[in-house]
């Protein structure tokens, strides 16, 4: 979370921070912790989207650094031509 590398050319205007064209949106409560998230002027704006709250909308933000994804214990999907050649193969 180093606010110099991330925001270095960001300006602050009247309308929010401005940041390689873009107006930011202050990050919501579940981008707390993620290493795109920096602090400019005691506020928190994430470097890589202008609008935090519509990529967590529909779940969890694809650009999230601080979570780790899920990921199935079990048998994933199998194919089914090969599984018949596997199993012509034992016999």
């Amino acid at each position: 979370m180093a606010t110099a590398e991330l925001f270095r050319n960001a300006e602050i205007t009247e309308n929010g921070v401005l940041f390689n064209g873009f107006v930011l949106e202050p990050v919501v409560e579940s981008c707390h912790g993620c290493d795109r998230v920096a602090e400019i002027e005691n506020e928190w704006y994430c470097s890589s989207y202008s609008k935090p709250a519509s990529k967590w909308r529909r779940g969890n933000c694809n650009f999230a650094t601080h979570l780790k994804s899920a990921q199935g214990k079990g048998k994933g999907k199998v194919n089914p031509i090969k599984a018949s050649k596997r199993a012509a193969g034992k016999k």
